[in-house]
């Protein structure tokens, strides 16, 4: 018996839409615009089929499959999973380096994970955490690359102890006026995982050298 040749089965070409006058133009602007910003911050794909649903949804009035609410954790978790992968390399980093450090001669770590070194012990009593301090300071990544300093403005800071980075709030009320120390702050009580403008990356475990100066009360 004769076998029949089987020939390939030709896939159909799928040809992208053509952009014939402004809205067109402007259609496609948005898609691309908002997939640039989804890529800066780390998402990599979408469904696309029900991201084009959420936009006709929304511009009809239809109601939406989801509520404001879980579309905004929906969001939210999106973008923190993505967040993670992309600085996956500092946050290993950083837990690397504190799990070093922690054994390091003098080294103390608190409950919360901050650490801290003391190089010149202060006296009086200690800050509260709803006081305003006085203190000279110099902040840099694990690098080493310094991104701020009072002692290059020579200039101290004055702040609330209640407005400043978890790490700062708890690691000053230990010292006591003259003192200084020198803390090793995990990003959970640092900048988090937003860090602070283009100096600070997201996720950074800090090093801060803190001279405090005085307590000025609440």
């Amino acid at each position: 018996m004769a076998q029949t040749k089987k020939h390939p089965v030709k896939k159909a070409v799928v040809k992208a839409p053509a952009i014939k006058n402004g809205l067109d133009s402007a259609s496609y602007a948005f898609g691309t615009s908002m997939a640039t910003n989804l890529k800066n911050n780390g998402v990599t794909a979408l469904n696309y089929e029900l991201f084009i649903q959420g936009l006709k949804d929304t511009f009809t009035g239809k109601t939406p499959l989801m509520s404001n609410e879980k579309t905004q954790t929906a969001i939210n978790n999106l973008f923190a999973g993505a967040s993670k992968k992309k600085y996956a390399g500092i946050i290993a980093e950083g837990k690397t380096f504190l799990e070093n450090n922690k054994k390091t001669a003098g080294v103390k770590t608190t409950a919360s994970g901050l650490q801290y070194i003391v190089l010149k012990e202060g006296s009086g009593t200690h800050p509260a955490a709803t006081d305003t301090v006085t203190a000279h300071y110099k902040g840099t990544l694990l690098s080493g690359k310094q991104f701020d300093s009072s002692y290059d403005r020579n200039e101290p800071l004055a702040l609330p102890l209640n407005r400043v980075i978890p790490g700062w709030t708890e690691g000053i009320q230990l010292m006591q006026p003259g003192a200084k120390y020198k803390f090793f702050i995990p990003y959970n009580l640092a900048y988090g995982e937003r860090g602070a403008g283009q100096d600070i990356p997201p996720y950074s475990t800090l090093i801060f050298e803190v001279e405090l100066l005085k307590i000025s009360g609440k």
